[in-house]
């Protein structure tokens, strides 16, 4: 159980921050940025919760997806090559991918394919979803950019690829099974 007592420990005051190994890197160094760009995702999906109804079922299955982003910034914040998990590591595993992708086809079988590309939009409560959807690829990239420099977890890349395809479905349903989704005109103002 995490227990905090003080929020300020004065430690990061030179621009760096402690891993879970205890090693330090500096505030703007990839891996941090890695971290980083899934607290941005995780506090975008809170920002869609807290548009959605308390009944709602895709309210609790982001809420479900806020816990996985944590155990995915835990992730993160672990350096090395071992993605095993264990009581004392968290990582993340497919299952957690394996989740979301019966997530999707459920959805995507209450609707009718797309025959466009769609804008970002619709109700305001797909909109945030969107604008998850985006944070959330932001997040992939910052995570694939670690990777080129060391090793990150391949479920932990699998599960943020699906997160994002989830959150566009997600998006589709939420706008009435896709018929509210607002539909790219191509050269529409030219």
């Amino acid at each position: 159980m995490v227990k905090l007592n003080k929020i300020y420990t004065r430690t990061g005051d030179d621009g760096t921050t402690g891993l879970v190994d205890g090693t330090r890197r500096a505030k703007h160094d990839a891996r941090m940025e890695a971290i980083g760009a899934v607290d941005e995702a995780n506090s975008a999906v809170g920002f869609a919760v807290a548009a959605l109804d308390g009944a709602d079922a895709s309210r609790a299955a982001l809420v479900r997806i806020q816990n996985d982003l944590f155990d995915l910034g835990a992730d993160l914040a672990t350096p090395g090559s071992d993605f095993t998990p264990s009581e004392m590591v968290l990582r993340i595993v497919p299952a957690q991918a394996d989740w979301i992708e019966q997530q999707i086809d459920a959805l995507n079988d209450t609707m009718t394919p797309l025959t466009s590309f769609i804008l970002p939009g619709g109700s305001e409560a797909a909109a945030r979803v969107h604008l998850a959807r985006a944070e959330v690829r932001r997040a992939e990239r910052a995570m694939t950019a670690l990777g080129e420099a060391e090793p990150v977890n391949p479920a932990a890349l699998a599960y943020v690829n699906r997160l994002s395809d989830y959150l566009f479905v997600l998006a589709r349903a939420i706008n009435a099974g896709g018929s509210g989704d607002v539909l790219w005109v191509p050269g529409q103002n030219r």
